[in-house]
């Protein structure tokens, strides 16, 4: 049965004053809904964005990047995730990165990490540092120790970096700690503010899964100390974004690759350390208990137009491929979020396809 609301149209155009600045930034942004499934303009460059079939590679194979990023570094996105493969989640997975020039067109780049030692990998974020002009990837890990034990409750933090997008990256700390020698850090991802501030954002399994911000040293390899209180407990897979002046931190409660799906939360602060205040949950629940995306979130992509970023919702849908194969599960990309006037983001909806359409000027 097809639950997907009716698809989303977002069209973008370039002057071409623009072109030697970014490839991917528009001179206007026009977002259409309607009932029909074709774009509303045939003659337009069009990607779709596809929600109900696995995203694949321009060799046809699926794109297997999970729980990560999308970024735009230098005119092109790219998309880093965990490959999980046919495996349990818990075992044999690494780290990987595609590049595309609009969102369609996904070409595997390779492995991010040079040298790792054995573990469970998951949640790779990568940011660019303005002072030191390095790509720095955080990510999540946990050792496996020659028994198993407690590996999953003994997870660690580790940080590396690149002078490239697509690495390879080096390890510089495995295990960096915030909370000194008691902190067991569980989600994680970062954000880089418009000063280049960065900070980390995750839950601390220690305290109850507290969700947190984190102040980064300006290199981004470390904590300053500097933490916001705590938003909420119970928390996993958190992200924190800006839109103008506010600051957005969404995690949903704990779904250890559920097919179900998690909620939403939404916290907003006007300081990226807070105070935070619970605003909505924009990932709602039916009648019967069934939310709106069966999925989990991992992202919010920032999206260049030049009426201002498009903010896309993205979430790993587990357990939705046919073949049972982990690293073939959907992800969900929402359509742009859609704000009201006092800031609060307006619900997900589920839509089945959307579509990005542009036309460049000879």
């Amino acid at each position: 049965m097809n639950n997907f609301l009716p698809p989303v149209w977002i069209t973008w155009k370039r002057r071409p004053s623009q072109a030697s600045m970014f490839a991917a930034v528009f001179s206007a942004a026009v977002l259409i809904t309607a009932c029909d499934r074709k774009p509303p303009d045939a003659g337009l460059h069009t990607v779709t964005i596809d929600n109900v079939e696995p995203r694949r590679d321009v060799t046809g194979q699926i794109v297997d990047a999970h729980d990560g990023c999308l970024q735009f570094f230098n005119g092109r996105y790219y998309l880093y995730g965990t490959a999980y493969g046919n495996s349990d989640g818990f075992t044999n997975n690494h780290f990987r990165v595609y590049s595309s020039p609009d969102l369609g067109k996904w070409t595997l780049e390779g492995e991010l990490l040079k040298e790792f030692p054995p573990g469970i990998y998951c949640r790779p974020y990568v940011v660019f540092n303005p002072n030191t002009h390095k790509y720095v990837l955080w990510y999540n890990w946990y050792p496996i120790t020659l028994d198993g034990a407690d590996r999953q409750w003994n997870g660690q933090v580790a940080v590396a970096t690149s002078d490239t997008p697509v690495g390879p990256f080096a390890i510089i700390n495995p295990d960096v700690r915030v909370f000194g020698a008691a902190f067991r850090p569980g989600d994680g991802s970062l954000f880089v503010d418009d000063d280049g501030t960065g900070y980390y954002i995750f839950t601390a399994i220690h305290d109850g899964y507290a969700v947190c911000v984190a102040r980064l040293t300006p290199d981004y390899l470390g904590f300053t100390g500097r933490a916001s209180p705590i938003l909420a407990k119970g928390g996993e897979a958190p992200v924190l974004f800006r839109r103008d002046n506010l600051y957005y931190a969404l995690s949903g409660p704990l779904c250890a690759f559920c097919p179900a799906g998690s909620e939403v939360h939404v916290f907003t602060s006007t300081a990226p350390l807070g105070p935070f205040i619970e605003r909505s949950q924009i990932n709602s629940r039916s009648e019967n208990g069934a939310l709106t995306v069966p999925a989990q979130e991992t992202w919010v992509a920032k999206i260049p137009t030049p009426g201002g970023p498009a903010f896309i919702w993205m979430a790993d849908r587990w357990g939705s491929c046919p073949d049972g194969i982990k690293g073939h599960d959907f992800q969900f990309w929402s359509g742009p979020l859609k704000f009201d006037t006092n800031g609060d983001i307006l619900p997900i909806r589920n839509i089945a396809h959307w579509y990005i359409q542009r036309v460049d000027s000879d």
